[in-house]
């Protein structure tokens, strides 16, 4: 289910201050707060593997080379950054 929440800016800074103080992000930690209000034990939730993102990657290997790949796709390795998977 999604719900999209209208909060007050004062709201929103004081739970990302929250979020990023326990080092997760506003989203992540939403949820927490609603799973601990539904009283709802975490340990009961579905766990998320990796395994959907590991078949559906099966699916597509070596359908392009990588220099077809570098064609459709600039790289830079020197812009790393983080990645975050929600």
């Amino acid at each position: 289910m999604t719900i999209t929440l209208v909060l007050q800016p004062e709201i929103e800074r004081g739970l990302l201050a929250l979020a990023q103080a326990r080092g997760v992000s506003l989203s992540d930690y939403v949820q927490e707060i609603v799973t601990r209000e539904a009283h709802v034990s975490p340990e009961s939730l579905p766990r998320h593997t990796g395994q959907e993102l590991i078949d559906a990657c099966a699916k597509v290997r070596g359908l392009l080379t990588d220099e077809e790949v570098d064609t459709l796709f600039s790289r830079s390795p020197s812009f790393a950054r983080p990645v975050d998977f929600e």
